[in-house]
């Protein structure tokens, strides 16, 4: 399984890097191979400057090593051995008005146990509920599709919970879908599963993109979309646990914060002023909103 899931996790790395050249039109990827001290490796793809994406990362890996003790009793299984394979991905566009959004699909073994996780969410800088009910609604269909694992309601309320910043009091973005330690009923279905989810991110955002990437913008909405941006990077370096897992296994610093947009800004006691856009996308970030299909 672990071999079947590493390669399936490497061809859709692919799928969605073709995907999203074709969806910015004016730039490629570049491809980084690396290997990890101790075991494995993998490939960073790269897209810098493009017509539409300031930055997008998509990262294949598939490790293995040993786990800190105080770090390894945290997770399911025997001892400190481990392997891990996955893709990753992070987008940054140009356009404010165009959604950051994020997705990982994974598969983790420790001892004897393995479990897939992931899910895929999504970051706007300006709202716009019709793009924000798309995206969790294409989730939805994949998730219904798999009765008895993709349990959309339950996936949903775990993106939020995790995807929210304490020392904000606010979610990172309008959610998703987020899953960990699935592995029953049966691994081959989970996995089943995870491949579905894994191939509704390019249909769940690519409309949202196409859709937005010719609104108007100017300094002022730049100005909000950094601002945006610095919140991105609090929630991934303090809290994200695929930064975590990465930091705590040695892995490969480049590919572990390729996440992080090339851009940000934190101003001092920033605020958005009362009834503008800006107000009204912090108000759809607080806890208990959320935004479902």
């Amino acid at each position: 399984m672990f071999d079947r899931a590493a390669a399936w996790f490497r061809a859709l790395q692919g799928e969605i890097c073709s995907a999203l050249e074709a969806l910015d039109g004016g730039a490629k990827f570049i491809e980084d191979a690396w290997q990890r001290p101790g075991g494995g490796g993998g490939y960073s793809r790269i897209l810098s400057g493009g017509a539409m994406f300031e930055k997008a990362g998509v990262g294949w890996s598939s490790v293995a090593g040993e786990l800190p003790a105080d770090y390894a009793a945290k997770l399911p299984g025997d001892g400190t051995s481990f392997r891990a394979t996955g893709v990753s991905l992070v987008l940054h566009p140009h356009s404010p008005m165009v959604p950051t959004t994020h997705a990982n699909f994974r598969l983790l073994q420790k001892g004897a146990r393995m479990w897939f996780g992931g899910g895929a969410d999504l970051t706007p800088s300006y709202l716009f509920d019709e793009d924000v009910r798309h995206f969790h609604q294409t989730l939805k269909d994949a998730c219904d599709g798999h009765p008895g694992i993709g349990d959309y309601e339950r996936f949903k309320t775990w993106c939020d919970e995790y995807f929210y910043i304490p020392h904000r009091g606010e979610m990172r973005g309008v959610g998703g879908i987020f899953f960990d330690y699935l592995e029953e009923p049966d691994l081959a279905q989970v996995f089943a599963f995870v491949q579905t989810a894994g191939r509704a991110f390019v249909p769940a955002y690519a409309p949202i993109a196409l859709r937005r990437r010719d609104e108007p913008w100017g300094e002022p909405e730049r100005h909000w979309q950094l601002l945006r941006r610095g919140r991105y990077a609090e929630f991934n370096l303090v809290y994200d646990r695929g930064t975590v897992f990465g930091l705590k296994t040695n892995g490969r610093t480049e590919s572990i914060l390729m996440s992080m947009p090339p851009l940000a800004r934190w101003d001092y006691n920033a605020a958005p002023a009362p009834g503008s856009r800006e107000a009204a996308m912090v108000a759809a970030l607080q806890p208990g909103v959320g935004y479902c299909a």
